[in-house]
């Protein structure tokens, strides 16, 4: 008979393949979360220079200022759902090897990058280092928690990497796309309303007005928070895969709609009050206004993706009564996975 301390932990999905190989004797008790939260304590130390000029970055950034909820996000979420994750800890041994090795190569890069001519800019060195830091805490989970452990808490630690500043190339990409959906979207808009207009790419000569789409007015950082809310709204109040694609998917077209509406409203604007609204609030304040409104087509949606699925609250278990006893007891089915 094989001893028990050497067989694998993990779930073997059908067909015989682990997910995840977890190595060594089971533990439980406090001992390995106090380690890894040691482990997370000197990591954060080592990063403090990092994380200040980020903290810093993302004050002054409005792209950015989501980052520091991140973190509170993330624990938030394993806080909600600490009943669920397992109590026995085992070492995943390949997947830290991974993440480690990931997250040690990224920092040499970023050492490589600031010593060519010209260095990275800001954000692309944050980008780097906040990549290397989220790989090397979760490599300290693996090293210290285990893989069935890490694989409960997938989605709340996943969720750190929306603490990682996007890089430029990809965040010139995205701004370039959503100005030119939002443009579609504006022309369309125009259109339907019959409003008199001569379209040049992304400048709309209108009547008393030309109105140029530039990338600043690409809506990427609502949109990128839309998504960003919406990927937690379908983990906490979904539970079918396929309805959390769905709500996901749905922001897209979404923030599309959203941005080529508001493009439609400052055009019309400056047309039948006049030129002078390109200046007014709902122009350089009016993001916000226009964000609550795209949540409420999101909200409906999820409310009716969320009908008919059970409402039971993460964590709590819920029990059927399925009969009662001659004594008045409850009588349930027997549990397969309890020895008798």
């Amino acid at each position: 008979m094989r001893d028990s301390s050497t067989v694998s932990s993990a779930s073997t999905p059908r067909g015989g393949f682990s997910i995840v190989r977890d190595h060594g004797p089971k533990t439980s008790g406090p001992a390995r979360p106090i380690a890894y939260a040691a482990f997370t304590f000197i990591l954060g130390l080592a990063f403090i220079r990092p994380f200040v000029d980020l903290i810093g970055y993302a004050v002054q950034t409005d792209l950015y200022s989501h980052i520091l909820l991140i973190p509170f996000i993330s624990a938030y979420l394993i806080f909600i759902q600490r009943a669920q994750l397992p109590k026995d800890y085992r070492t995943s041994l390949g997947w830290a090897l991974i993440l480690s090795f990931c997250g040690l190569l990224t920092l040499i890069s970023v050492w490589i990058s600031l010593k060519i001519d010209p260095p990275v800019s800001q954000n692309d060195y944050l980008s780097l280092t906040t990549f290397s830091f989220i790989c090397l805490l979760l490599s300290g989970g693996f090293l210290f928690l285990g893989g069935k452990w890490m694989a409960a808490a997938a989605f709340p630690l996943g969720f750190l990497v929306f603490m990682v500043p996007l890089p430029d190339r990809a965040l010139h990409f995205l701004e370039t796309a959503s100005q030119v959906a939002s443009t579609e979207a504006a022309a369309i808009f125009f259109s339907i309303t019959g409003t008199p207009m001569l379209r040049d790419g992304f400048v709309f000569q209108l009547p008393g007005i030309a109105i140029q789409v530039a990338q600043e007015c690409s809506g990427i950082r609502s949109s990128w928070v839309l998504f960003i809310t919406t990927l937690a709204a379908s983990y906490l109040f979904l539970k079918s895969p396929c309805k959390r694609a769905i709500l996901i998917a749905f922001v897209i077209p979404l923030a599309i709609v959203r941005n080529g509406f508001r493009i439609w409203v400052i055009g019309i604007l400056c047309v039948e009050i006049g030129p002078h609204m390109i200046d007014s609030a709902i122009h350089h304040q009016g993001g916000p206004i226009f964000f609550v409104l795209s949540l409420i087509p999101l909200f409906l949606l999820l409310w009716w993706l969320r009908r008919g699925e059970r409402t039971a609250a993460p964590g709590i278990l819920q029990v059927n009564t399925v009969g009662r006893d001659r004594n008045g007891a409850s009588a349930l089915p027997p549990d397969p996975m309890i020895p008798r």
